[in-house]
């Protein structure tokens, strides 16, 4: 069994959720008889729609519980170095295009692309673990294969998260 990499911000907030999902059960179970009670369940979509919650919300609790015990939890605010690692920031430029991006790397259960991080375990993330300033990397990604060059890596602790 591998431990995957969470910073201690990101691990509360899946505990947060836990908790939170927990709660909600017996809401759930309430609504679902109440829809029982309303008579043909071929027919009650208040019925189907209850189960459906009450389905996803198992599988999320069954996942995060799964997942819990697999993180080895991590303070980004000790974390340093000049090679890219876990909680790291990596400015990046496009060899081809000059374009500039920044990445910072976490794990899968709270990168967020939109926000600029992206998890360890992406095809840029991978490319990215170990290097140094001035490191090239090409990597495949959805719109073609690109050659990143590692502009800076930095650390910005859980300040990252915000």
């Amino acid at each position: 069994m591998t431990s995957t990499p969470i910073s201690i911000q990101g691990y509360k907030k899946l505990e947060e959720e836990l908790a939170r999902l927990k709660t909600e059960r017996p809401a759930i179970i309430q609504a679902i008889k109440e829809a029982r009670e309303e008579g043909d369940l071929r027919e009650n979509a208040g019925y189907d729609a209850a189960r459906e919650r009450q389905g996803m919300a198992e599988a999320r609790i069954k996942y995060i519980e799964s997942r819990l015990a697999l993180y080895q939890v991590i303070d980004l605010d000790k974390l340093s170095g000049d090679r890219v690692i876990f909680g790291a920031s990596v400015e990046v430029e496009d060899v081809d295009s000059g374009e500039r991006r920044t990445f910072t790397i976490l794990g899968p259960d709270e990168a967020d692309p939109a926000k600029g991080s992206i998890s360890f375990l992406s095809p840029v993330g991978q490319a990215l673990l170990g290097k140094e300033q001035g490191d090239e990397v090409t990597v495949d990604i959805p719109r073609g294969r690109v050659t990143y060059e590692v502009m800076s890596i930095a650390f910005h602790g859980s300040k990252v998260l915000g």
